[in-house]
């Protein structure tokens, strides 16, 4: 019996801490990673600082929990999806395609997380900087090694440096989303689709 409580504590313990972290992500789309504090979160979601600490004990490592909790809903929105398929070209397009759906759904009311809280960091040093840029550089490999898989296999141009077809393409991407979230405006993210797929011919 005390071990059955002692798990449903843990349980409930789990999903109070996704629960907070879910609304600190879509927070700091709109106002910032350094929006995020115990005393404004715990404000946004009507908990106590108290209850707060108990689950994270610094702002920094509130942050960091944040940004992961954003990476996993990134990953199940955008990146898996995409694994449906093998073919390296057809994966770079369903890629960007969940990227462009994922914004227009809101998935974050701000837009890309990682847009916003790259542009957020770029000037500061420390753990949460460091972890934003971990997490960019990885996309950018991926992206660029799949172009190179998709030159290797004769879907594009062989002649093309992949990193930077990997930079077009996210700039094509970012642009979408600053122009969708600026003027609320769909056509701008369908601007970037059309961009990215006629770089991917």
């Amino acid at each position: 019996m005390a071990t059955t409580l002692a798990r449903r504590q843990r349980s409930d313990g789990e999903r109070s801490r996704q629960k907070i972290l879910r609304a600190a992500a879509n927070l700091a789309t709109i106002e910032g990673l350094e929006g995020i504090t115990i005393g404004r979160l715990a404000a946004h979601i009507g908990m106590s600082k108290s209850g707060l600490y108990a689950h994270f004990g610094s702002k920094e490592q509130l942050q960091l929990a944040t940004i992961d909790t954003a990476l996993e809903i990134y990953d199940r929105e955008v990146v898996e999806p995409a694994q449906a398929t093998a073919d390296p070209l057809e994966r770079l397009r369903l890629l960007y395609d969940r990227f462009l759906d994922h914004v227009e759904r809101r998935v974050f009311p701000g837009g890309c997380f990682f847009a916003s809280a790259e542009s957020e960091v770029g000037m500061q040093e420390g753990p949460v900087k460091d972890r934003i840029a971990a997490i960019q550089r990885a996309w950018s490999a991926n992206i660029a090694q799949l172009v190179r898989e998709a030159q290797a296999a004769g879907s594009l141009p062989g002649d093309d440096e992949p990193a930077q077809v990997a930079f077009e393409l996210d700039a094509y991407g970012m642009m979408g989303n600053v122009g969708f979230v600026l003027h609320d405006e769909p056509l701008y993210l369908e601007h970037a689709r059309a961009a990215i797929h006629r770089r991917l011919r």
